[in-house]
């Protein structure tokens, strides 16, 4: 159990301290001081600028909300009010197009898509307004898991000694090895690009999905005449597109839009990610629960990756909290159980649509392509099976008391 053995004296003591800093981790950390928990949030902040954007679904805006961070009213975040999906494979079988709108079900929007620097800012804030939050900005080296605590060494040679480690630190997470949990992983031969651009024409608050031979193309709105995209392209071809010059890119992706948004420009900041699916073995153990990509990764297809992550960190927040009011130990196994079985269907069922919906795309066999067209052809003609499926995709039914604007 125990790994990279520490031998010093514990600088800090929390209840828990949580590794990561960024959404997942800061989320987890947020929910559970704000509740009164004595945690600790260790964990370097990112030197280089992340211009990628997050669609955020209602769910995990409510549960943001709920801990006072705005959204909504940002003037960072734009609305998600409708979400279209195109087929533009050119294919024998093709999918009818399939729009969905929030209206339909009574929401104002089913999210927002605000850029990764201004979420993780806003976050941040609200961290350093608590009082039983300790924010720790350095690198974590080792962890070390002890049958009644945890201990976490940091670069700058200080330690922390906590009941429970959340890990929220990444596909490569430290804290899963340490805590002996294997994870299974499969690579695409598939490379996103993310860049945000300047249109002519306003998106009115539309999301279009164009499902290509190599991977959806994907346009998401951002405040005023601005867009992201990620763009899924074999790793050849997206070396080529990511290299071109400004206008070549411009218009490459503008062709890729159909124009549907008038003359393109790109702006700066451009990002390419081998896409891959994993998943641990166990997302609870030796003292250690995982969140986010530490739990999960999922390819940027249809907005689930950081949405899930948040589940996860509302959910091991509920439990780790309702523990410690009922004089319980956060880290026992029992607790790791509980989330294990709260978070393996939600988890599970959203990476094998996922991983479906991409597989249907790459796939010359017909009877998969006249699979994913039947079935979106149903979702576009009936209406309660359109309207089930916009409730689960933005706010499924079981889902942790954040997520439905209850305070832990």
């Amino acid at each position: 159990m125990t790994c990279y053995p520490i031998h010093m004296a514990a600088d800090k003591n929390a209840s828990v301290v949580v590794i990561g800093a960024g959404p997942a981790g800061l989320t987890t950390a947020i929910a559970l001081a704000q509740a009164g928990v004595h945690t600790a949030l260790a964990g370097r902040r990112p030197t280089a600028p992340d211009n990628r954007t997050t669609a955020l679904l209602s769910g995990s805006v409510t549960a943001l909300e709920t801990l006072g961070v705005r959204l909504a009213s940002s003037t960072h975040a734009a609305p998600l009010r409708v979400m279209r999906l195109v087929d533009d494979t050119r294919r024998l079988i093709r999918a009818p197009e399939v729009r969905f709108d929030a209206a339909e079900i009574g929401l104002e929007a089913f999210g927002y898509n605000i850029e990764n620097t201004h979420l993780i800012a806003a976050l941040d804030e609200k961290a350093r307004t608590l009082p039983t939050l300790d924010v720790v900005d350095a690198k974590v080296v080792a962890v070390d898991t002890r049958a009644q605590e945890v201990s976490v060494r940091l670069d700058d040679g200080r330690s922390i000694v906590a009941r429970i480690i959340v890990g929220a630190d990444g596909r490569q997470s430290l804290c899963r090895n340490a805590a002996s949990i294997g994870v299974v992983e499969r690579r695409y031969q598939q490379s996103a690009l993310t860049v945000s651009f300047d249109h002519k024409h306003p998106h009115h608050d539309t999301s279009t999905e164009f499902h290509t031979t190599s991977g959806p193309f994907t346009q998401v709105p951002l405040p005023g005449d601005r867009s992201s995209l990620v763009w899924v392209l074999p790793p050849d071809a997206v070396g080529h597109i990511a290299a071109l010059e400004d206008d070549a890119l411009s218009v490459e992706i503008e062709r890729g839009l159909h124009s549907i948004l008038g003359k393109i420009r790109v702006q700066p900041g451009r990002a390419i990610f081998p896409l891959s699916v994993a998943m641990a073995q166990r997302l609870g153990a030796n003292r250690t629960a995982l969140v986010g990509e530490a739990a999960h990764v999922v390819p940027p297809i249809g907005a689930q990756g950081l949405n899930l992550g948040l589940r996860d960190a509302a959910t091991i927040a509920e439990l780790v909290i309702d523990c410690l009011r009922a004089g319980g130990d956060p880290g026992a196994e029992n607790i790791l159980t509980q989330y294990e079985n709260s978070r393996r269907a939600d988890v599970n069922s959203r990476m094998l649509a996922v991983d479906l919906l991409n597989r249907s795309l790459l796939s010359d066999f017909l009877p998969l392509q006249g699979a994913r067209g039947l079935g979106l052809y149903m979702i576009d003609r009936i209406g309660p099976l359109r309207r089930a499926a916009m409730r689960e995709g933005t706010a499924p039914r079981l889902q942790p008391r954040l997520m439905r604007g209850e305070p832990v």
